[in-house]
């Protein structure tokens, strides 16, 4: 049975999900809603995902939303028929799920407040907030740093292989890269560098770029 993703293949959650379920060898059709006109903030969206964000997915009977844990849903169901995104023994998995929550807690808010004020509101005709940015700037830097430092012992997040962890990162970094015009944050720390150039080549995440082209 194909998977349903309801999102939207420019937003970074859905394409979280996208990524995984390529690198898994998971059939599944984008469900498109459009967050422009709200339609995530519908009744009938609501009823998939009650606080009415991208993505929810529809698996034959069950239902699940929230991005992170879609992923480690489907890198746990298909473990045995697909690659090992989650680690083998249980401190791999471990740190895995570590630098999982480093991505969404020390990371990615600082991305999302970028793009939304670099990208997302002077779209909507709004003033960006430079103080704000200045001060996600200056924390992302710190961030990034120890990345940096990290990526000097290991070619990946978790270890010597290529993890959620990793995959996790994908959307905000393609967006500060490109529509935020935050690139240098990457390109000149010559480990996260390597890195990025090594996770954003794979094949699974250039089959996402492509759908969110088409």
């Amino acid at each position: 049975m194909v998977v349903k993703v309801y999102g939207s293949a420019r937003a970074a959650c859905p394409q979280r999900v996208m990524a995984c379920l390529v690198e898994m060898g998971v059939d599944f059709e984008l469900v498109h809603v459009d967050l422009e006109s709200g339609e995530h903030k519908k009744p009938d969206f609501l009823l998939r995902q009650p606080f009415g964000q991208v993505p929810a997915i529809e698996d034959g009977d069950f239902k699940l939303f929230e991005s992170r844990a879609i992923i480690r849903y489907y890198a746990t169901k298909y473990a045995e028929s697909g690659p090992n995104l989650l680690g083998k023994t249980l401190e791999e998995k471990a740190v895995v799920d570590q630098w999982l929550e480093v991505e969404a807690h020390n990371f990615n808010d600082l991305v999302y407040n970028l793009v939304l004020q670099l990208v997302i509101l002077p779209r909507m005709g709004q003033r960006t907030d430079q103080a704000l940015v200045h001060t996600c700037e200056t924390k992302l830097d710190k961030v990034l740093d120890i990345y940096d430092q990290r990526l000097s012992k290991n070619n990946y997040l978790a270890g010597d292989f290529f993890s959620l962890a990793d995959l996790s990162h994908l959307p905000a970094i393609r967006y500060l890269m490109n529509e935020a015009g935050l690139g240098h944050m990457i390109r000149n720390r010559e480990n996260l560098n390597s890195w990025w150039m090594d996770i954003s080549s794979r094949p699974a995440w250039k089959t996402v770029m492509k759908q969110m082209m088409d």
